[in-house]
């Protein structure tokens, strides 16, 4: 007998439409420092501690005082824009040749090409206007490449000049620096290479954004991710959260912003930027808007105040595709340059979100959004977990409000995906369809790549079900690592696809229109041997939520449920001294375990691991996880981890559970008090 592969040409079955795309948000500096071509790092000044514990408004910038004398300092007093009020003023103490300030850029420093043009802009003002400022391109060790002189009035002039590199640098440094006695105020200090991504200016470093039309995806999917929904509720704060009316209009009027990430956001790559991605690259645009609720420190917009989150959504559907004649964002649309409608057809309302407060303000979304614009798309969300509680409500908002899709994250362990590989053969075709919207194993090695492609093909087999998937996170700088894995690295000169970049280019330049029934006739059939065959066996062991908590195990019991034969244990204490307790060796099949648990200092709760081997694989009951948030089943294996299923729990100090963990082989039960 042959193995073969039976295909029924005439068998149409599901369309592939829109199935695979990409989504980017701005964590390791995939924006700034990255796609965004900009080289010159905290170009207005308006770094602050807010972003980063070590920034400060001078963060990327050196005094330069060869020759000479100044004083430097930050002033708010009279700035090009109050929305980003900062700027600097160099007080000429003793005149020289060489007196001012320079800019290191991103990684090793700004990039140079011999022959390539830049284009330098910047604000500036002299209180002697018949003194020259000039702007130079040198290496790090002092030598001037190329530079270039001019003159500014006493109110604040906007110069824009090119320069052409020389030399070939990758470490090299932008200087402005003073001639004369007069002092000078500089802000928004900008530099552009001349050849960005379909030459546009304010544009995108070509590199990286010609890996992705290589790609041919389907939609992008922006501007996060946690970046979305992570800050204060005013739009107007230094930390708000990501509100896109903030990321259109002049570069100078964008408020710089906090990044969750722990930098900052120019927001020089805005929304009007990701709309024109999409169209240089033939994807379609799927932005993500926060539902006025941050689950990261539960903020949330009383009902009576979320008309306004609700108009941005509205605003943006109108930005994106109204009449440039006769709508209001239309015409703001084609006034940045833009006639056209950018035919946006879905849209998203929140990233991950966990707790009533998110699904008690989707409807009022929802529901302006269908009456207003009946043919867009709404996507609803269903926490970043595969399955629990919070997975479980996102999904029954999605079904009660009759959403079209419902984004799913997950992030595990290559051995989940190939064990999960028909994860979707159940889902309904009928009803909310699955938009995969962030997900990848942990790694980027080729055995990563190819079990994503595995379950890349149950995507495909189940098209009816699941309509749009992306892999996440996109984009990582490598010397501003927030998250790993990633599917493009880069520095400062350099790019590169890993493995898992290749699998998803292969299906999105081969995705076809539609699926076709598939047998596969074999003589000899090898199952993946899945953990579903064996028990649950190894070491039992008691440890703290966190590592400096003190936590106190009693009435510890251990019960053979086939035998009813209990083992009784004393109390262990963890704490700093004492950070896990071994209690035993699991080996039977059914099994009751149970204790109370008592949190003295600390606040993540506990961690009950079991069935650890001597590779260190096992399985964790982490009650009271992340912000004391969550009560999570996590499998680790191979030193990766998937969380199997969560619910929202908090550990209170002092207060004693009784905690029980069932075993029936391996089908895995809790319970907290008893529920």
């Amino acid at each position: 007998m042959e193995n073969r592969l039976l295909i029924d040409a005439n068998g149409k079955q599901n369309e592939l439409n829109d199935l695979f795309g990409i989504f980017f948000e701005d964590l390791n500096h995939a924006a700034d420092g990255g796609l965004y071509a900009e080289l010159i790092q905290n170009r207005s000044f308006e770094f602050d501690k807010i972003d980063n514990p070590d920034y400060h408004a001078m963060t990327a910038w050196e005094c330069v005082e060869n020759s000479g004398k100044a004083a430097f300092h930050i002033e708010t007093s009279n700035p090009v824009s109050a929305r980003n009020p900062h700027y600097l003023v160099i007080d000429i103490k003793q005149p020289g040749k060489d007196v001012g300030v320079l800019n290191t850029g991103f990684n090793t420093g700004i990039p140079l090409k011999k022959g390539e043009t830049y284009y330098f802009t910047c604000f500036a003002k002299r209180t002697e206007p018949q003194e020259a400022l000039e702007v130079s391109l040198r290496s790090r060790d002092g030598k001037v490449y190329t530079s270039a002189s001019f003159h500014v009035e006493a109110d604040w002039t906007k110069t824009e000049l090119t320069l052409v590199s020389p030399a070939e640098d990758n470490c090299a440094r932008l200087a402005v620096t003073v001639k004369g006695e007069s002092s000078a105020a500089l802000d928004f200090v900008s530099l552009f290479p001349a050849d960005t991504y379909k030459g546009r200016r304010n544009g995108l470093r070509k590199d990286l954004a010609q890996l992705l039309e290589a790609m041919h995806p389907r939609f992008l999917r922006f501007p996060g991710g946690c970046l979305v929904h992570d800050g204060s509720l005013d739009a107007d704060d230094r930390n708000s959260m990501y509100r896109w009316k903030n990321t259109i209009g002049p570069l100078w009027e964008r408020p710089a912003r906090r990044s969750n990430w722990g930098y900052n956001q120019t927001l020089g790559l805005g929304y009007y930027e990701y709309f024109q991605l999409c169209e240089d690259i033939g994807a379609k645009p799927i932005p993500v808007l926060p539902g006025g609720y941050d689950p990261h420190h539960r903020r949330v917009a009383p009902l009576d105040e979320l008309q306004p989150w609700i108009d941005d959504a509205l605003d943006l559907i109108e930005f994106a595709n109204g009449d440039a004649q006769t709508t209001k964002w239309g015409a703001v649309r084609a006034k940045l340059g833009h006639e056209a409608p950018f035919g946006l057809e879905y849209i998203a309302v929140g990233n991950e979100e966990v707790g009533e407060p998110f699904f008690e303000r989707y409807p009022y979304f929802h529901k302006a959004i269908r009456e207003k614009y009946p043919d867009i798309k709404i996507i609803n969300t269903a926490s970043p977990f595969a399955a629990g509680g919070e997975y479980e409500r996102g999904w029954k908002s999605a079904r009660e409000n009759r959403s079209d899709l419902v984004d799913e994250h997950y992030y595990m362990a290559p051995e989940w995906f190939l064990a999960n590989h028909h994860r979707y053969d159940s889902f309904s075709a009928d009803g909310p369809k699955v938009f995969l919207g962030e997900y990848a194993s942990h790694g980027n090695t080729w055995g990563n790549a190819l079990a994503e492609a595995s379950y890349m093909v149950g995507l495909e087999r189940n098209a009816g079900a699941v309509k749009l998937a992306c892999y996440a996170p996109l984009f990582c700088n490598v010397d501003y690592t927030n998250w790993q894995p990633d599917m493009i690295w880069f520095d400062n000169h350099r790019s590169y696809g890993t493995p898992n970049y290749y699998i998803q280019k292969l299906f999105m330049n081969y995705q076809g229109d539609y699926t076709l029934p598939l047998i596969a006739d074999f003589a000899e059939e090898n199952e993946y041997p899945g953990p579903e065959r064996q028990n649950i066996s190894g070491e039992l062991v008691f440890a703290a939520g966190q590592e400096d908590g003190k936590v106190v195990y009693s009435r510890i019991e251990i019960t053979n449920d086939d035998t009813n034969e209990t083992y009784r244990f004393s109390d262990i204490t963890i704490d700093k001294a004492h950070k896990e307790s071994v209690v035993g060796h699991l080996d039977w099949t059914n099994v009751t375990i149970k204790c109370t648990a008592k949190e003295l200092e600390g606040f993540k709760g506990f961690k009950i691991y079991f069935g650890k081997n001597a590779e260190g694989d096992k399985l964790e009951w982490e009650l009271g996880g992340w912000q004391n948030q969550d009560d999570c089943l996590v499998e680790h294996t191979k030193g990766g981890s998937s969380c199997l299923s969560q619910y929202l729990f908090t550990v209170e100090k002092n207060r004693e559970y009784e905690l029980t963990l069932q075993l029936r082989g391996r089908s895995i039960q809790t319970f907290v008090d008893g529920k």
